[in-house]
């Protein structure tokens, strides 16, 4: 079994937690790392080893606030590796989160659907900024 893989968000790096047992597979944050490659390595290992036995629905949340083009590949490799798993004969489905008001994620969203060959969700949740007293 894989053991679940949690990193702590930073200024840079995103938060991610993967965690087969508890069927929770989520990154989100800030993507702006100056090494993207050594970064996304331990998530794409840990998916690569879910991929090969993965639960019978995989749910996987996106909440990335800003991502940067290099960072942008390694969700694009994340995707693709996801892909993997249909071939399995299991479910899975992707659900892209963004913040109300947050078009450009919104929109980067809307990309990756495109060419994607998952089930893909686009769903907006509340600003934190709209906080009723």
């Amino acid at each position: 079994m894989t053991e679940a893989l949690i990193i702590e968000q930073t200024k840079t790096s995103p938060w991610v937690h993967l965690d087969k047992e508890a069927n929770i597979l989520k990154l989100g944050g800030r993507s702006i790392v100056e090494d993207p490659n050594r970064y996304y390595m331990p998530i794409y290992e840990w998916l690569a080893e879910y991929v090969k036995n993965p639960n019978p629905e995989t749910i996987f949340e996106f909440d990335l606030e800003y991502f940067n083009s290099s960072s942008a590949r390694q969700v694009m490799k994340l995707i693709i590796l996801l892909e993997e798993i249909e071939k399995t004969g299991n479910k899975i489905k992707v659900l892209w989160l963004y913040e109300e008001g947050d078009e450009m994620s919104q929109e980067r969203g809307e990309e990756i659907k495109l060419i994607s060959k998952l089930e893909f969700e686009i769903r907006e949740y509340p600003s934190d900024d709209e906080i009723d007293f």
